[in-house]
């Protein structure tokens, strides 16, 4: 009897020193579970935050481009550029012009690349618009013109062909402005784009950039 009740004890003793290794375990996992959590939650919180403060600082880079002022921009006066529509020819004083009458439909500019000329009072009606014409003679370097192609073809508002005649290998217009670069490596070339591809100099902004004419 004594040896069936020390056995007895011995079994609880163990069944119990059992359950409090398992709770002992079940803390331990819960700790670990919440501990995970945590370290999961602080990560998500630290990501979303570095994400909105680079987002702010991208937004403000952007803000402080649009109001820097562009090295050896041309500039016309936009109140003294025509606005009428026509359907006859257009003698512009600049090449590519930056403003003046035009014809009423304008050239396609919701980032197309064009392989040929463009009629000037067409592409005059895109830049009413808010567009930026990006224009290139022989002059202008293979690779660059494929790089220009490239991010004229990602960016609303703009359009690109080349332009024989015209004095710079690389130029870029917006209505009333326009500058000449040599490369599009050129830092300017961004610079213009964030200012007026539907900047402040826009005549109509919001205008339609597509069901106009192409090639």
């Amino acid at each position: 009897m004594a040896a069936n009740r020390s056995a007895n004890a011995d079994r609880r003793a163990r069944i119990e020193e059992m359950r409090r290794a398992e709770q002992a375990r079940e803390r331990r996992n819960r700790l670990i579970t919440i501990g995970v959590s945590g370290v999961v939650v602080l990560g998500l919180v630290g990501f979303g935050t570095f994400v909105l403060l680079k987002k702010s600082d991208e937004q403000d880079a952007k803000e402080a481009a649009a109001k820097a002022p562009i090295k050896s921009e041309q500039t016309w006066d936009a109140k003294k550029l025509g606005r009428n529509h026509v359907e006859t020819a257009v003698k512009y004083d600049m090449k590519p012009p930056v403003g003046g009458d035009h014809h009423p439909v304008w050239m396609n500019c919701d980032g197309v690349v064009y392989d040929k000329a463009v009629n000037d009072v067409n592409a005059v009606h895109s830049l009413e618009h808010g567009a930026v014409w990006v224009t290139y003679n022989k002059k202008a370097d293979k690779a660059d013109v494929e790089k220009l192609a490239e991010k004229v073809g990602k960016t609303k508002y703009t359009l690109m062909s080349p332009v024989d005649d015209q004095a710079g290998s690389i130029m870029l217009s917006a209505w009333g402005k326009q500058v000449t670069v040599d490369s599009a490596s050129d830092p300017r070339i961004d610079a213009f784009f964030t200012k007026y591809v539907q900047g402040p100099q826009t005549p109509e902004p919001g205008a339609a950039c597509t069901g106009g004419v192409g090639q």
